[in-house]
């Protein structure tokens, strides 16, 4: 077992991050302040740059590299900040992968080339008011009729709503209850009847879009049928890989700050001397590389057992749960140890506390993972519903 990163590898990471922290820092800065996206003619750039769809096949105008491949890039540029990341995200690890691996042919043709020449950004509609962790209470419906699907209901909590050009939404085909009768149509933005409530106001993640998506008899070929109903589990197997990138978004917020505390208390002076030269900040820090690492162990390993494959639930859950735990934790050490400039939001610390938590929310909370965790570890499901 080789922990160490090819030579490929190691020149990926080595570029993302060269063009992240000579490029992207004030783009970062402008995007927290004014709550918007990135803008497409920076999503563009990322493509022209290779940052885009890494492990996408080729024949689709992806790099057709590894999960691990995307995922030190997504860190990379997730250290500057969540927003500036948020494309290569969606692009490596989000719905994409789903439409790559389900989709008719006719769709992924229209879909993930625009993506990978960052043309198209694609998002993922999955909550609903009373379908949160519990997603198998969802209610939007997708009808087929004939030649076409008709698509009612409303989604919650879209990261990328209003801004993306693409959705993957996950919507029931029957009356079946729980899991049985749940599949995943794509809708595209400017569609008749799909429409957007007003943009989140959340405590972090400035810069990555948010909002309700409304479905009202939203018709849609039957090509747009990426899974049918009764796909549920195979929705799931992809969502696994998405936990891996969450996990990495999470990482990056640690990561980042664990590199930016290090240079800060070499220079910051009290007392006479750098602030590194005190025990009990030696010790905050080497506390801190070690969740670092951990996080960071756990989130290749998973990308590695699955080759180019999809994680399993146990590995990306894992991966996922320590990478959000130890993110806000990492991350107050460090607006701690920077006290007031930790504090301030002329310097991004703050904004990376903020974010940790946001990541341990989004795609299924912590305490859902461990849940995880405990089934895959025993070989069964838990139904949540029972006394």
């Amino acid at each position: 077992m080789d922990f160490r990163l090819t030579e490929i590898q190691r020149d990926l990471q080595e570029a993302a991050r060269k063009f992240a922290r000579t490029e992207l820092v004030d783009l970062a800065r402008d995007l927290e302040e004014k709550a918007e996206p990135v803008p497409h003619e920076w999503v563009r750039r990322y493509a022209e740059l290779g940052f885009l769809g890494i492990n996408v096949a080729e024949e689709y105008g992806g790099m057709g590299l590894g999960n691990l491949e995307a995922l030190l890039v997504v860190e990379e540029f997730a250290k500057i900040s969540s927003a500036v990341a948020f494309p290569v995200f969606e692009s490596c690890v989000g719905p994409v992968r789903a439409i790559e691996r389900f989709a008719p042919e006719s769709l992924k043709a229209r879909v993930i080339p625009a993506v990978c020449r960052g043309e198209k950004v694609v998002a993922i509609g999955m909550s609903e008011p009373d379908a949160g962790s519990a997603l198998t209470d969802l209610k939007t419906r997708a009808r087929v009729e004939s030649d076409k699907v008709v698509l009612n209901g409303a989604k919650r909590w879209c990261s990328g709503g209003g801004h993306a050009q693409g959705y993957l939404v996950y919507a029931r085909f029957d009356d079946r209850p729980g899991a049985g009768s749940i599949g995943a149509v794509y809708v595209e933005k400017g569609t008749s009847g799909f429409s957007f409530g007003p943009q989140e106001r959340l405590m972090g993640f400035r810069g990555v879009p948010s909002s309700d998506l409304f479905f009202d008899n939203v018709e849609l070929p039957l090509e747009n049928v990426v899974v049918p109903g009764g796909g549920f589990k195979r929705l799931m197997e992809a969502f696994d890989l998405e936990r891996c990138g969450n996990a990495t978004m999470s990482l990056g917020q640690a990561s980042g700050a664990l590199e930016d505390v290090l240079g800060y208390v070499q220079e910051r002076h009290q007392f006479g001397r750098p602030l590194v030269d005190f025990q009990a900040v030696q010790i905050k820090l080497a506390e801190m590389r070690l969740r670092v690492d951990a996080a960071r162990l756990l989130i290749h390993r998973a990308a590695q057992n699955a080759q180019d494959g999809m994680p399993s639930i146990l590995d990306s859950s894992l991966a996922k749960c320590f990478a959000n735990e130890i993110s806000r934790e990492v991350t107050g050490n460090a607006v701690q140890l920077m006290g007031g400039y930790g504090y301030s939001k002329e310097y991004p610390m703050e904004r990376r506390l903020r974010d940790s938590w946001g990541w341990g929310i989004a795609g299924g909370a912590v305490d859902i993972q461990k849940v995880n965790i405990t089934a895959a570890m025993i070989g069964r499901r838990f139904d949540q519903r029972r006394a």
